[in-house]
């Protein structure tokens, strides 16, 4: 009699998978490579016709994996049965390659003995082993899958005339039981009794009891479409019947079922029958017998396969992944408790694309942030692109495009997943006064500014002038936004984030100064009357990249401190090492001014002012109830700010103690030389 062939399980992997693959090891293994319960699942054998030809083709004896086979929780899809495995997942392809993978095939060959034997269970006889390495940066993925199947001494014969249409064995009418029984209660592996009653496998020494061997019929879901050869489940369930049952199981009438619907009429059932025999080991039934079932690649070899998905994602998309591949590593070491969704989800406005603009703009690209709107008023000019990198030559010609569009298009060349906007606007600043017939077009820019300021999170002052800083200033603390200012010297810089208004300011805890807390007098125009080198911005080169880098690097220390924008400032020139209180990011200083010649840098804490004309109370609850027409009177007027905020008492009062002053002047005297 000729021996039984069976078909091998061949692995289908979704290209899902290998995306769940990617979050799984990025977000939650990391460096483990621990080993996880997984989970597949395959179906009937199917084949197909060939529409040129009509020829039959036969499908794979596929067992198929998923995105949902991580979760455990997952239903299996319509008609299919799960199978359940190990997942192995290597760090590098050096320990994929010099992983001993005799001892972890054997290991899961144990663990299907062991169902087999303590626990006469038939749920593990699918039972797969998954071993991977994700190179993340070039998206392949090399796997090995072991589908272990015991083998049989001596090996399983099959009585002529082989494996036959069941229909030839049984009749329609229990064909028609069968399938109705199976798709009540779906089971891999059942027993037919008399041909029309069905029962799980476990039930073999009750469901048998006094029925005669021609009348026993051992059913599997068979996954194989080949008419000669059954899948490869049928192994282990002819193992678990020789090692539970030797003495009845030498002969062993086989119904392969391959029918997931009832054919149409005229048309055969699907599914095969045959008699198999084979004679009682000669060892102890219950000794665990060697096992074979590694996949071969499609070479034909025992070895790995690889998915090589890159060529076949939208580079969108991988730009989008590898983005955010870059930061998720540093929680694989350094910071675990790096909340990368809080940065990368902050909507950041940038008043300003020059140069500290178009630093602080890639600078955030870094750090992952997909929601970044650039306002400028200015044209590219022939001196930008060498100083702000989101320029090129040709972007000056005709008169130059406008910066902040232009910078915004730049940054989507440099990452199509980036939401970038810019919009031409120009900030109205106090000391520049408004022409009555312009009152209109300075009512709708203050409406622009506002509703920028409206719908993002974070607004950086990045503007040439003092003046210009006042009005954002203004709006983003009345609407309790998070503000970061860097403005530039010769070779110094200031980065600073503003407080909370007072009225916000937590029970016990000290208000942070604004950008105008320092000053006594209010902001004016500092733009007429300049010479060419007050006109431009003369500085260092290096600095504008020094200051942007730190005031994102300050932004997301706030946003990574558990008490956010109310994070308290450390002393000025205390040791971090002393300091309680940090964030997973360290310090959140409130100033940091940078001194280039010295290559240093200074920690400053500055107390908010009652009298500031950018912060206090006074100012804002102004703005909050007169709205425009309070900024109108700021903007026309250059004392109406000072009195507003009793700055002009303080300058009365300044002026009353010099005039008290009894100046000691020796008039009468010769001089001693």
């Amino acid at each position: 009699m000729p021996i039984v062939q069976f078909t091998p399980f061949s692995s289908l992997v979704q290209p899902g998978f290998w995306h769940e693959l990617t979050s799984l090891k990025i977000d939650v293994l990391r460096l483990s490579d621990e080993a996880l319960p997984i989970t597949g699942s395959y179906s009937v054998g199917r084949s197909i016709n060939d529409r040129e030809t009509g020829n039959e083709i036969l499908l794979g004896c596929n067992l198929s994996v998923g995105p949902e086979s991580f979760d455990n929780s997952a239903h299996p899809p319509s008609g299919a049965f799960v199978a359940k495995g190990h997942f192995k997942n290597y760090n590098t392809i050096e320990e994929f390659k010099a992983a001993d993978k005799s001892v972890l095939f054997t290991q899961e060959a144990e663990k299907i003995w062991e169902s087999i034997i303590a626990k006469r269970e038939t749920s593990s006889l699918s039972n797969f082993l998954l071993i991977t390495y994700a190179d993340l940066k070039k998206y392949k993925y090399y796997y090995w899958f072991a589908f272990p199947a015991f083998a049989a001494k001596p090996a399983w014969e099959i009585d002529e005339p082989g494996w036959k249409l069941a229909s030839d064995e049984l009749t329609n009418e229990s064909l028609s039981s069968i399938h109705a029984q199976l798709r009540a209660t779906p089971l891999p592996f059942f027993l037919v009794r008399s041909g029309v009653e069905i029962a799980p496998v476990e039930s073999y020494s009750t469901f048998f009891a006094d029925v005669p061997p021609a009348e026993q019929t051992i059913g599997f879901v068979d996954p194989s479409a080949s008419p000669a050869s059954p899948g490869w489940p049928l192994r282990n369930l002819l193992a678990y019947l020789h090692a539970l049952y030797p003495t009845t199981s030498s002969s062993v009438r086989v119904l392969c079922w391959r029918d997931a619907e009832v054919p149409a009429a005229g048309a055969p059932w699907k599914s095969r029958f045959g008699v198999v025999h084979a004679a009682p080991p000669a060892a102890d039934a219950q000794t665990k017998p060697s096992a074979v079932g590694w996949e071969k690649n499609p070479q034909g070899k025992l070895a790995p396969r690889v998915a090589d998905l890159a060529p076949m994602m939208d580079p969108t998309r991988l730009a989008d992944q590898a983005v955010d591949l870059n930061l998720k590593l540093m929680r694989w070491r350094i910071l675990p408790a790096l909340d990368l969704e809080k940065i990368s989800s902050t909507r950041c406005l940038l008043l300003g694309a020059g140069t500290l603009g178009c630093y602080v703009a890639r600078t955030l690209m870094g750090w992952g942030v997909r929601d970044i709107t650039l306002v400028d008023s200015g044209r590219v000019s022939f001196s930008n692109p060498v100083r702000q990198p989101l320029f090129e030559f040709e972007d000056c010609l005709e008169g130059g495009k406008p910066k902040a569009q232009c910078a915004a298009a730049r940054m989507k060349k440099i990452f199509p997943g980036i939401n970038a906007t810019g919009h031409t606007l120009a900030i109205p600043m106090p000391g520049h006064p408004v022409p009555p017939a312009l009152v209109d077009q300075a009512r709708e820019e203050v409406k622009r500014l506002e509703a920028l300021i409206d719908a993002h999170d974070a607004v950086f002052l990045l503007m040439d002038s003092r003046e210009s800083r006042w009005l954002p200033t203004v709006i983003s603390a009345a609407k309790g936004k998070i503000v970061l200012n860097a403005a530039l010297g010769f070779d110094t810089f200031l980065v600073m984030r503003h407080g909370v208004r007072a009225s916000k300011v937590r029970e016990g805890a000290s208000q942070l100064g604004c950008y105008y807390c320092n000053d006594i007098v209010a902001p004016a125009d500092s733009l007429t009357d300049r010479t060419l080198d007050e006109m431009c911005t003369v500085t260092r080169p290096g600095l504008a990249s020094l200051a942007a880098s730190t005031a994102v690097e300050l932004l997301a220390s706030v946003l990574q401190h558990p008490d956010g924008v109310h994070a308290g400032a450390p002393p000025p020139n205390s040791d971090p090492s002393q300091l309680i209180g940090a964030g997973v990011l360290g310090l959140v200083p409130h100033q940091l001014r940078g001194f280039l010649a010295q290559f240093r840098n200074l920690h400053i804490v500055g107390a908010a002012y009652g009298r500031c004309t950018g912060c206090s109370e006074s100012v804002l609850a102004a703005y909050e109830t007169q709205g425009f027409d309070m900024i109108l009177q700021a903007l026309n007027d250059d004392k109406y700010l000072p009195h507003l905020t009793g700055l002009d008492k303080l300058y009365e009062e300044g002026q009353k103690a010099l005039e008290e002053v009894d100046w000691d002047v020796d008039e009468g005297g010769e001089d001693d030389f």
